[in-house]
């Protein structure tokens, strides 16, 4: 099984890590480009014209390729890497990841609120749980992710999660079955490996 008990495809593209030099799905790691001026740009989205570059989505394997300057050997030529670039790809997955939750609310496909995502729990709704990664241990451990760990993803903070349901901060969120839920592991797995977790307290209730 992969990442948020998916079934690992074997039809999936793969590709080739310049920092480990292993070979994985895409959807685990990051796509950079050569802009125009010769600047490494981190396309998340997989969108962006030109050759692909790839790291896993790891900070460690990120920061590896800028200091053995990795990209400019897998471009071929002479390229810049802006400095903060690991906080930049942070910033762009966690902005990704705040949008699909987003998305998924406005289709009816996401409740927040303890009351709510225990409701959807028990009657088994839910396929996907998130809990603010700065919440409260003792309140998260009061849910249970609807198919063990593998459901659960705990990578955005109270604020961040709340970003995606219009509040100032949301500890407990759950999400339907859908593409999106599968689209929001995937890309809070990104994130995981490109942030380091925030503590448990500090965040309040919701």
């Amino acid at each position: 099984m992969g990442r948020g008990g998916r079934s690992k495809d074997r039809s999936e593209p793969e590709r080739r890590c310049i920092a480990t030099g292993a070979s994985q799905p895409a959807r685990g790691l990051v796509r950079f480009v050569v802009g125009p001026g010769g600047d490494i740009v981190p396309d998340v989205l997989g969108r962006l014209p030109g050759r692909g570059i790839w790291v896993a989505a790891d900070r460690a394997a990120l920061a590896r390729a800028v200091d053995k300057r990795l990209f400019a050997r897998a471009a071929r030529a002479p390229v810049a890497v802006p400095e903060g670039l690991a906080g930049t790809v942070e910033d762009l997955l966690a902005a990704r990841v705040i949008e699909l939750v987003s998305l998924a609310r406005k289709a009816g496909e996401a409740v927040a609120g303890y009351e709510k995502v225990r409701d959807w729990l028990v009657k088994g709704e839910a396929v996907l749980l998130l809990q603010a990664a700065d919440g409260s241990e003792r309140g998260k451990a009061r849910l249970r992710p609807p198919a063990g760990p593998d459901s659960l993803v705990q990578v955005l903070t109270a604020a961040e999660l709340g970003l995606a349901f219009g509040r100032e901060h949301v500890i407990h969120a759950a999400l339907a079955a859908g593409g999106l839920a599968s689209r929001v592991v995937d890309e809070a797995a990104r994130l995981a490996g490109m942030r380091e977790q925030v503590g448990a307290d500090g965040a309040g209730k919701d």
